[in-house]
């Protein structure tokens, strides 16, 4: 196989951005898209110049049929994405889907015991872990140069105004909540209810590879809905989840969508080490700030660390989140085609999907103390087969 013939399913903003920048990355070949709002298909089938060899689909199950497809990229904002990504998996396809992968433990479990019968790729597109700061931080922790890592913070509070929380399905336009009174016909989109914390499994992604871990308990609080910004969205405004790791750090995630923010910056993030810390900047007047307990430093220093890698080839520039979008479709093209393992295999994107989705379960249980199951095979459960509970147990 020379290039992956590719599937797009989900044909909204992401999914057209998906469609766009492969069509830039070597080694893929769109063959097919899904979307079962029928405008949306011709909207994504004229960005390709060679539209008449590429199947469009209204049924999800049709697609997964069409032999022409060797992999599904999974571009889609509804609760099923979990059993979507295990569907094209049982129908002989790789995936790449789009965060948050799945919204149930079953689903998590799913999509690990299929990966592990088939031999199949499946990769979470989560690009932010591969940002160029992402890698000065974890060299200093690797190099023991902040001490052992006790407390991390992670938050992803931005404001995306209300324009996609409501959509005409006739046409896919979607409208903001000040345009609802002149357009009844707008109904809520999934996100409009989604929880917030799902979100967290972005910035948990980085926290988790640079320090090594995996998230073992969590526990979580919501604010109440509707949003208290825009009462018309069900979405609560803020959900903050406290996590505890396999190697006893305590980890602080927060995540909100509906509330008015500053553009830019959506994301922060700490860590606090016995030997130092480091925290990114409050704002973009700001730099990001290192502090080394036995330098005789006297307060924080800025360092110019950068979403941006210094060691980016030409074609990930502007392909989308600070040139991170590319490495996603890279890592993935590089296991299909050439067998080479991913950094961020299905164990690990688990890890980050489980610990969220257990901060929901958390928030829907009067924020009990739920445990996060690590996904690897061991003795109890062998490569392919489903755990006993795969629901999973709360701790108390």
């Amino acid at each position: 196989m020379e290039e992956i013939r590719i599937g797009i399913a989900g044909l909204g903003h992401r999914g057209l951005h998906w469609i766009r920048l492969l069509q830039k990355v070597p080694g893929y070949r769109i063959t097919a898209v899904y979307d079962w709002i029928e405008p949306l298909q011709e909207r994504a089938l004229a960005e390709i110049p060679y539209r008449d060899g590429v199947k469009a689909f209204g049924k999800y199950e049709d697609f997964l049929a069409y032999e022409g497809m060797d992999a599904v990229g999974l571009v889609v904002r509804q609760r099923e994405v979990g059993a979507m990504a295990a569907q094209a998996l049982e129908a002989g396809k790789h995936v790449n889907s789009e965060v948050p992968g799945a919204y149930t433990m079953a689903e998590c479990w799913r999509i690990v015991t299929d990966v592990e019968r088939t031999g199949l790729v499946y990769s979470l597109a989560e690009q932010t872990r591969f940002w160029g700061f992402v890698d000065g931080w974890k060299r200093l922790v690797d190099d023991g140069l902040l001490g052992r890592i006790t407390y991390a913070e992670g938050q992803y509070v931005g404001y995306y105004g209300t324009h996609q929380f409501f959509q005409d399905y006739r046409t896919g336009k979607q409208y903001s909540v000040e345009e609802l009174p002149d357009h009844p016909e707008a109904r809520p989109t999934f996100p409009h209810d989604t929880p917030p914390i799902i979100a967290a499994s972005y910035d948990l992604s980085i926290l988790l590879k640079v320090l090594d871990d995996r998230v073992a308990e969590v526990t979580a609080m919501s604010t109440k809905r509707p949003s208290y910004a825009h009462p018309q969205i069900r979405k609560p405004d803020v959900q903050v989840a406290l996590m505890k790791t396999e190697k006893d750090t305590l980890i602080r995630m927060l995540d909100g969508h509906t509330q008015p923010r500053p553009h830019g910056d959506h994301h922060w993030w700490q860590m606090i080490g016995t030997k130092g810390s480091v925290e990114w900047r409050r704002s973009r007047s700001e730099m990001p700030k290192v502090w080394f307990a036995d330098t005789q430093m006297n307060d924080w220093s800025e360092v110019d660390w950068r979403y941006e890698r210094t060691d980016a080839p030409p074609e990930a520039r502007g392909s989308g989140h600070s040139d991170a979008d590319y490495y996603v479709h890279m890592y993935f093209r590089d296991a299909v085609l050439k067998g080479e393992p991913l950094a961020f295999d299905v164990y690990r994107a688990m890890d980050t999907v489980a610990a969220a989705v257990r901060a929901i379960d958390s928030t829907q249980e009067g924020s009990r103390l739920m445990r996060v199951p690590d996904f690897r095979p061991n003795g109890e459960r062998p490569p392919g087969q489903m755990p006993a509970d795969p629901g999973g147990v709360g701790l108390r």
